[in-house]
């Protein structure tokens, strides 16, 4: 069964005339490590998405895709690439009011036109990525080009430490 976030996750997906697919995932192993393990797939094809919150100022939200391999430089690269003086990384109930989505599903595609979302570069070269499907249940594997065509992405060069 899909949920109404899933779906409405794939139609962004189909309006992009993105290249992917969906694959069901036993919501208890939907983290990265857990996922890529039971799956087969390598860490370096896996993209995570992070949701990060402004202290100064405060409630500015963005989403942030690095590979599973690298680590997000929070500090300095995205603290500059959202023009904020601190941030932290986001609540889990924060992130689900934001994306309306829960951690382990967070993805980049059926997010709101408002919400920011910075892709590390390095997620653009392999010639595919697993990404969150909106759910825990959902993953979706794409053709990380698709990011260099949506709207409200911006691939930004050294995101990670």
């Amino acid at each position: 069964m899909t949920t109404e976030l899933e779906q409405s996750v794939v139609r962004s997906l189909v309006d992009l005339s993105a290249n992917f697919e969906v694959i069901d995932c036993d919501p208890e192993l939907a983290d990265t490590a857990a996922f890529c393990e039971h799956y087969d797939i390598p860490l370096d094809r896996s993209a995570n998405a992070i949701m990060l919150a402004s202290k100064r100022p405060p409630d500015h939200f963005a989403v942030f895709l690095v590979l599973a391999t690298d680590r997000l430089d929070v500090n300095r690269s995205a603290r500059d690439a959202m023009g904020v003086k601190k941030l932290s990384f986001a609540a889990p109930d924060v992130t689900a009011h934001v994306t309306g989505m829960v951690m382990g599903g967070v993805t980049p595609f059926g997010l709101a036109d408002d919400l920011e979302v910075f892709v590390d570069a390095a997620v653009i070269e392999p010639p595919w990525v697993v990404v969150g499907g909106g759910s825990r249940s959902k993953k979706i594997k794409v053709d990380p080009e698709v990011f260099t065509r949506m709207p409200t992405v911006r691939v930004v060069d050294g995101l990670t430490a």
